[in-house]
């Protein structure tokens, strides 16, 4: 474990919750409910905003989400991987389950659920993209999510940085040929310009750009990297709540004139997260 690892476990770990924190699913709530209804007040607006984009991937989304991650991303030491070997168990069940059963476990339910069970009740010609979706969100990992749980519920601050580092290594280069294999298998196009596009969007650029901002700020002492972290963490929170309402206002019509092709398709996800594999 690097000196820079040990000193930023504070900053991982966590008393309780504050009083966001534990109404965070409320607001949730109230951002899914805000985006569906100025969806259907300003539709041209929202349509205008969802077309600016690259390879069917959403511009001003993936600068929210960029928001949304940098600050976790700046928390992740890649001198972390040497306290791999003592995690060993912990890590290695955490890696088999995200990368050898996850996303297999999802392709099988979507097959199951979306090409057989609800294919009846749901629209022919959008079966293929509802499993690709559901194929999608197996096959990421999320990161940010770690460190937030990891602090809110006090989990060792050391092995969730060599966990983390351990897994966004392997997310660069394992991410992209996993999901074209769960599409090809599922004989679904692959379609190579969105899958490459996000990976180096979501992925690749900003792990880049987080880490030699750490860098730099490390170089400056850590306390120049926990003020950063304190300064953008606001913004990370405030940039995922309106991700939410943007998300929920392209899609809002979709949700108010086929809310039971929604609810078919979070039966597959809520049943591979009930048996203990997170989705996200």
């Amino acid at each position: 474990m690097t000196a820079a690892a040990e000193t930023s476990v504070p900053a991982i770990g966590g008393a309780g919750m504050s009083f966001f924190e534990r109404w965070l699913t409320l607001w949730v709530f109230l951002c899914i409910v805000a985006g569906v209804l100025l969806g259907q007040a300003f539709p041209s607006l929202f349509q205008a905003i969802s077309r600016i984009e690259y390879a069917q991937v959403n511009l001003p989304v993936g600068a929210l989400i960029w928001v949304m991650i940098i600050p976790m991303l700046l928390r992740v030491d890649f001198g972390a991987l040497g306290g791999v070997r003592a995690h060993w168990r912990g890590i290695g069940v955490t890696l088999f389950v995200n990368w050898a059963v996850k996303p297999f476990s999802m392709a099988l339910l979507g097959w199951l659920f979306i090409r057989h069970l609800f294919a009846p009740l749901l629209p022919a010609g959008q079966l293929d993209s509802y499993i690709a979706g559901l194929i999608l969100l197996a096959a990421a990992p999320c990161t940010a999510m770690v460190f937030v749980w990891s602090r809110l519920t006090g989990g060792d601050p050391q092995f969730t940085l060599s966990q983390v580092a351990l897994n966004d290594v392997i997310m660069v280069v394992a991410f992209a040929p996993i999901v074209a294999l769960l599409l090809g298998v599922a004989s679904i196009t692959v379609p190579w310009d969105t899958l490459l596009t996000s990976v180096v969007l979501y992925i690749v650029a900003p792990l880049i750009v987080a880490q030699l901002w750490r860098w730099r700020l490390l170089a400056r002492g850590q306390p120049a990297l926990d003020a950063l972290l304190a300064h953008l963490q606001p913004w990370s929170v405030i940039a995922l709540l309106v991700t939410l309402v943007l998300l929920f206002a392209f899609q809002g019509t979709a949700i108010i004139e086929q809310p039971l092709v929604i609810a078919l398709l979070a039966v597959p996800s809520r049943c591979c997260s009930i048996r203990g594999w997170p989705t996200g």
